[in-house]
């Protein structure tokens, strides 16, 4: 769950359909987001950081997790 979304969200007291107009996106795709179930583009996240003025990294935590780097990981093995 990424709670810092939906706090985020109701702060605004937007609905996932209202956010997912604001941003241009679909709303079965914001819910995917906001439980965890789906990670956002790069494109996404900068529009959910510009909409909320929180860092990318602060909404999506658990994508900048060192041991969810690919990079790292390729690196290790």
């Amino acid at each position: 769950m990424r709670e810092k979304l939906i706090e985020k969200r109701k702060l605004l007291g937007l609905t996932q359909v209202e956010l997912s107009k604001k941003l241009g996106i679909s709303e079965v795709y914001v819910r995917k987001l906001e439980s965890g179930g789906r990670n956002p583009s790069v494109s996404t996240m900068l529009k959910f950081e510009t909409l909320y003025g929180v860092p990318m990294k602060e909404l999506f935590p658990d994508i900048f997790l060192i041991k969810n780097d690919t990079k790292c990981i390729k690196k290790l093995a």
